[in-house]
């Protein structure tokens, strides 16, 4: 990641995705491990995008490959915490968007951690770059920074 991550608040998202900490996901340590929160990431652009009727993670000529992630961590979380993670676009490129994710412990306003997801479009066959279409742009620009 370039420059620095600010701590986030919650005001600071326009829409938010409801996780559950798993038992397995906390570590020897007893909070949930670094890589989970990558998964959360991912979680939560992807169900964003699949249940506004915009990706097609089965059939569709499009899907997104991740081209960089990131993730800044504040505070710990574990199980049985309730994550609620916020998520909004940064930038939206020709095929490319820029997800940033805050991720909320419980009913806390400031984010346990904070991080980012870069999404590349491509044809599911040649995954070669695709235009980020209009009825998806449309979505994208409603979750801007």
């Amino acid at each position: 990641m370039t420059g620095t991550i600010e701590r986030t608040r919650r005001e600071d998202y326009k829409r938010f995705q409801a996780i559950s900490t798993r038992w397995m996901d906390n570590d020897v340590y007893g909070h949930v491990n670094n890589v989970v929160y990558y998964s959360w990431f991912d979680t939560a652009v992807n169900r964003l995008l699949v249940v506004n009727g915009l990706l097609d993670i089965h059939e569709g000529s499009v899907i997104g490959l991740v081209a960089e992630t990131g993730c800044r961590y504040f505070a710990p979380t574990a199980f049985p915490d309730e994550i609620q993670a916020g998520v909004r676009v940064a930038h939206v490129g020709t095929s490319s968007v820029r997800y940033e994710i805050g991720l909320f412990r419980n009913k806390e306003e400031e984010a346990a951690a904070v991080g980012h997801f870069v999404h590349v479009y491509v044809d599911r066959e040649t995954k070669r770059p695709v235009p980020v279409d209009d009825k998806m742009r449309g979505f994208l620009e409603s979750l801007r920074a």
